[in-house]
């Protein structure tokens, strides 16, 4: 993904991209996707649902085990990527672009605390 600064992380291996001025895209990292293996299910949000900051929105269930994913941001969803119900195998094969798990509008993003590229990167050499 480019445009670094409308690209943020989280420590628990979610990114998100701004897509306007108030939408945004929410994902799990390549880490994160190889971490859990091959996904089998995902569970999306209905799209209207209101979610906060920190709530589990979506669950991702993989070989090996099931995960909450949770949002970086307070908001609505207002689209969820319908062809994750039938093929959730692109998350695994495409995590940070067409693997989008939903996107989340806010009107007032809390952006604090999230992670740029670099950072994103620098975090991950001291979870190993």
């Amino acid at each position: 993904m480019t445009s670094e600064q409308h690209l943020y992380y989280t420590r628990d291996h979610e990114w998100l991209k701004k897509k306007s001025s108030n939408e945004f895209l929410l994902g799990i990292t390549d880490h994160a996707q190889e971490a859990l293996g091959e996904l089998v299910f995902i569970e999306l949000p209905t799209t209207g649902k209101h979610v906060m900051k920190g709530d589990a929105c979506v669950v991702v269930e993989s070989v090996k085990a099931a995960s909450d994913v949770y949002s970086p941001i307070s908001g609505k969803v207002t689209e969820i990527n319908n062809q994750l119900e039938q093929s959730p195998e692109i998350v695994n094969s495409d995590p940070e672009t067409k693997g989008w798990l939903c996107i989340i509008t806010s009107e007032q993003p809390e952006l604090d605390g999230l992670m740029n590229e670099n950072e994103y990167q620098q975090y991950l050499t001291t979870t190993d």
